[in-house]
């Protein structure tokens, strides 16, 4: 059901940096309101990422402990990466699960995109699914430290209820665990080839 949104829309009238990093960009913006008042918006411009649920056939998925500076402490989350310039979703998911678990799945499904932060950050999300996970060596980058863990789902949901993963993306993609494990949500898997 299309919907005529037109009259909630923010029209950019001006646009100018504010910082460029090597990773992110903020900029600020004037913008036309609805009612014809400007206002300002300032935000991040993210290039967007991938997440992948891989799950394992004893029935676990693997996880990755890490730790995150800006909040200070090791995260438990899904693996996940930044697209580089122009690459496909996919592509990027497929790699970045080598490099960071040093696992290959021959079976692959998206199950949708996430907008992290719609207040601040152009950043998307892509939520990949991953089978038949074949066992290699990880290719984690220099400044890269992680652990690799497998959990089953059960322990992962009690853990998001518990406080013990706080991580966004993990924690939508547990939902999207729980509904395609019930049934409730399907997918469409896709083999790729190595």
């Amino acid at each position: 059901m299309a919907q005529d949104d037109s009259h909630l829309a923010e029209t950019r009238i001006r646009s100018e940096s504010v910082y460029e990093g090597s990773f992110l960009k903020a900029r600020r913006d004037t913008v036309r309101l609805p009612d014809g008042a400007t206002a300002q918006r300032e935000y991040i411009v993210h290039p967007g990422a991938v997440v992948i649920i891989p799950m394992l056939d004893d029935g676990t998925v693997l996880m990755e402990r890490q730790f995150r500076y800006p909040v200070g402490r090791v995260m438990t989350e899904f693996p996940a990466g930044k697209l580089d310039a122009g690459e496909d979703p996919l592509a990027c998911a497929r790699r970045e699960l080598l490099e960071e678990t040093g696992y290959t799945a021959r079976q692959w499904a998206h199950a949708g995109d996430l907008h992290l932060a719609i207040a601040y950050s152009t950043e998307v999300i892509h939520i990949f699914f991953a089978r038949e996970l074949t066992q290699g060596k990880q290719q984690l980058d220099q400044d890269e430290f992680l652990e690799v863990i497998t959990l089953p789902a059960g322990e992962l949901l009690q853990a998001c209820r518990q406080g013990g993963v706080t991580d966004a993306k993990t924690l939508t993609c547990t939902l999207w665990l729980q509904n395609v494990l019930s049934g409730a949500w399907t997918l469409d898997w896709r083999h790729v080839n190595a």
